[in-house]
């Protein structure tokens, strides 16, 4: 039978253990969030052979055939470079065709290969990722709560706003 003493100090740890700092509680939060993004664009690439920006392209094309780089940037929010890059792998790889019509041969027409097709049947959804979804879902006052505190936080960091044309799941 256990003594007094060993059943009684795991109660005495618990009340000797300062409270959870707020700072502390937050980094859990975003622990949360960015391993979740990262367990799901793990088993995007896992299931899909993709990274989950080019996975999100993929359906962006296959919803809006014929699109180009520019707006297929501004359906994903990213940096017109970083799409045309995506275009780039996408093409390489066999996924999706580029293809130059009109007068102006500098601008691309983006189709979905059936190669690419196969990988959209193949990947788990939601396409665009978690976060962005998650996003969708919270309402109007959480989303402009959220905007301005980020906002904040990001002052404090003095973080690079370019980064914010960057997808998540990108190396």
């Amino acid at each position: 039978m256990p003594t007094k003493a060993k059943v009684a100090a795991p109660a005495a740890r618990r009340k000797a253990a300062a409270p959870e700092q707020p700072a502390i509680r937050v980094l859990r939060h975003f622990r949360v969030v960015f391993n979740s993004v990262k367990s799901h664009f793990r088993e995007v690439e896992k299931k899909a052979g993709v990274a989950g920006a080019q996975l999100w392209a993929l359906s962006v094309i296959r919803d809006q055939p014929g699109l180009g780089v520019n707006e297929l940037a501004r359906a994903m929010a990213v940096h017109q470079s970083t799409a045309s890059n995506l275009v780039r792998t996408l093409v390489e790889q066999e996924l999706v065709a580029a293809k130059r019509k009109g007068v102006d041969r500098r601008t691309v027409q983006l189709h979905l290969l059936a190669a690419g097709t196969r990988v959209l049947r193949r990947a788990p959804g939601p396409f665009a990722g978690v976060l962005p979804k998650a996003l969708a879902g919270l309402d109007a006052q959480t989303l402009a709560r959220l905007d301005k505190d980020l906002a904040r936080l990001i002052a404090v960091l003095q973080g690079n706003k370019r980064a914010a044309g960057i997808p998540l799941g990108e190396p």
